[in-house]
């Protein structure tokens, strides 16, 4: 079974992704300047200093299974947009309350300190009474504090070997594929948290999927 990512809050909470990332893109930078000089091709740069790093990732949930609203989930992504009283520091009366911070682990992977600038969530499915049971939340991150210990390694580090693998053909979903492997067309979610596919309803054809073994 893949290792699940989640999200680690500066309270101690940890937030689980039910599906980990298709893909996850880390932007770092920095400063450089330099003066035109007359009679020179170009000038010499002069370092300014680095910039915040930022990160930006889609993360997918899926209440199906359950028939609960899937805003259980997206809110708690949310809150973390939203002043946080309980933190360090905050006093009602100077107004200096913030937002806390958030760092995102998968595997072997663990970023820097970062505040969730941008959140855009997508409810993509309901149920007949208009509950939302899917969604597709896209988060940006901006680096909180100078941090030069962070080591951006792969994330299916450590994966287990599958047990097979499927070429996706036209018009095939996860449903069908896990029916074929399994002999359970509801048990999709392996496959989807194995191949980090965060929208398991959007398959490309020619894909190729790993099919992991299931724990007995």
């Amino acid at each position: 079974m893949a290792e699940k990512a989640y999200l680690e809050t500066e309270s101690g909470k940890r937030l689980a992704c039910l599906f980990n990332p298709g893909e996850l893109a880390v932007t770092v930078s920095a400063s450089w300047e330099g003066d035109t000089v007359s009679g020179q091709s170009g000038p010499t740069l002069e370092f300014r200093g680095g910039n915040s790093g930022s990160m930006s990732l889609e993360l997918f949930f899926d209440t199906t299974d359950t028939g609960k609203t899937v805003t259980s989930y997206t809110n708690e992504l949310i809150r973390l947009t939203k002043i946080d009283t309980t933190l360090p520091g905050y006093s009602a009366a100077v107004n200096n309350g913030r937002p806390p911070w958030v760092k995102f682990h998968w595997g072997g992977f663990h970023s820097f300190r970062c505040v969730i600038n941008t959140i855009t969530v997508t409810f993509v499915y309901f149920a007949a009474d208009g509950t939302p049971l899917r969604a597709r939340a896209s988060m940006g991150l901006t680096q909180y504090e100078p941090d030069d210990t962070w080591p951006a390694q792969n994330p299916t580090s450590g994966t287990p070997h599958p047990s097979a693998s499927h070429q996706v053909q036209p018009g095939e979903n996860l449903a069908l594929i896990a029916a074929r492997y399994y002999g359970d067309a509801t048990k999709w979610r392996p496959i989807a948290s194995g191949n980090g596919i965060s929208d398991p309803f959007r398959l490309r054809p020619g894909a190729i999927l790993d099919i992991p073994q299931l724990e007995r």
